[in-house]
């Protein structure tokens, strides 16, 4: 059966989107199949009136942690102990794949129609993608990552990355990864804020760039693109001359840099998100220490001038949470729309492109998602204000469809500590 969405106001997706007014969007199973001027009337087909609210694009996340939710805490855990406990036995798997259902269905039900995972345990995002995909499980669209690749030592090393040791081993991995059929390589090339042990020296290099060419260089031959967690201008330039696509995250760049960016057709995926609460919260909220904060800063700063210089000298620039660190969500992509606005300084329109359209051709799916057109898939979401006037009209959204499967009055549930801590940053 066909479904015609009225009375919508559409804001399709595009760079300069402006609203339109008296457009009807039909659907007929997961495809979008005419975008017309409304009739009176639909002859056998489900006519769903929109009220004059309005109808755009799912927002598409690209940098997504499926195995954390983001609750504060007080003192760092262990993931590697925690990851151990969750895969000792099969029960206990089986738990980590229904918490990794629902951190995704949360994501589906606060707009978010497509996720990129860059980071996962063993292979349980790519389970979970085909689940999606057989209507076995209600979630967005993912492009799977799995298990990524770091070195003794770096960030996230032994519980969401293999340790590679040697190029060769490095190779092996991606072998290993690309069994489970993955939509991406991610490589850990750089420590993380916390994982500094020196102030003023977040993000230290710590796989070598022949590891990072081989990996590389494997990953491309077997057909994946390549993502690496990047937190200083080093590690950006080491990932960037041996072959990585995207870097997450990113650092102050240099003109070297840029000009690496443009030779690579490489792109960032900043990811505002997760360095906010370390460089702008008071310690007593974060619980992080002076040094920190301080890194922190350092950390949030770079990311920053990088999109910002990216953007100034025509280098795409993508949008993702980076969830599950302390404070972000699997239902907060809006605020990484608002932060990309707010601290970038771009436009409502440019910000809402970036996170919808502009993320999904960046990771080649450009031609089924990310904007409301004849031909692309049918995923789009309904909010009751305008989001080219005030991005916030995100927070909350009325409907939401992926894949043409509707679902009316999307609820999650959020943690009210997180929303006074982040609230203050609007």
């Amino acid at each position: 059966m066909k479904t015609v969405y009225i009375h919508g106001i559409l804001l399709d997706g595009s760079e300069n989107m402006e609203p339109q007014v008296g457009m009807a969007v039909i659907t007929e199973g997961e495809k979008i199949i005419a975008i017309e001027p409304q009739q009176s009337a639909y002859e056998g087909a489900q006519v769903v009136d929109l009220k004059g609210q309005y109808i755009m694009p799912g927002l598409i996340n690209l940098h997504v942690h499926l195995p954390a939710n983001g609750k504060p805490k007080k003192k760092q855990s262990d993931p590697k102990k925690l990851v151990k406990l969750m895969t000792s036995n099969n029960f206990l798997r089986k738990i980590m794949l229904k918490m990794c259902e629902g951190y995704a269905k949360t994501q589906l039900m606060s707009g978010v129609t497509t996720i990129r995972t860059v980071g996962g345990v063993e292979d349980v995002d790519t389970k979970i993608r085909d689940a999606v995909l057989a209507g076995k499980i209600d979630g967005p669209r993912i492009l799977a990552g799995n298990m990524a690749i770091s070195v003794p030592g770096g960030h996230m090393a032994g519980s969401l990355a293999y340790e590679a040791t040697s190029p060769e081993q490095a190779r092996s991995f991606v072998r290993q990864i690309a069994k489970e059929k993955p939509d991406l390589i991610k490589l850990m090339i750089t420590g993380g804020v916390l994982d500094a042990k020196v102030k003023g020296e977040p993000g230290e290099l710590k796989m070598s760039p022949e590891i990072v060419k081989a990996a590389c260089e494997e990953a491309h031959a077997l057909g994946l693109q390549v993502a690496a967690h990047v937190e200083s201008p080093q590690g950006v330039q080491v990932a960037l001359e041996n072959g990585v696509d995207t870097i997450e995250h990113g650092a102050m760049p240099s003109a070297e840099i840029i000009q690496l960016f443009k030779d690579r057709k490489a792109c960032q995926v900043a990811t505002l998100s997760p360095a906010l609460p370390y460089a702008l919260f008071d310690r007593a909220v974060s619980h992080v220490s002076e040094m920190e904060q301080y890194n922190g800063k350092v950390v949030f700063d770079g990311i920053v001038e990088c999109a910002k210089e990216c953007l100034a000298n025509g280098i795409p620039v993508g949008l993702g949470t980076d969830t599950g660190c302390p404070y972000i969500t699997h239902y907060d992509m809006w605020r990484e729309v608002n932060y990309f606005h707010k601290f970038c300084g771009v436009s409502n329109a440019f910000a809402l492109y970036t996170a919808t359209k502009r993320n999904a051709e960046l990771v080649g799916i450009g031609d089924q998602t990310g904007s409301i057109e004849v031909g692309k898939c049918a995923d789009f979401i309904v909010t009751e204000k305008n989001p080219l006037e005030d991005l916030t009209a995100l927070r909350k959204v009325s409907m939401v469809v992926a894949r043409g499967k509707r679902y009316a009055d999307p609820q999650v549930k959020k943690m009210p500590e997180v929303e006074q801590a982040l609230d203050q940053f609007i």
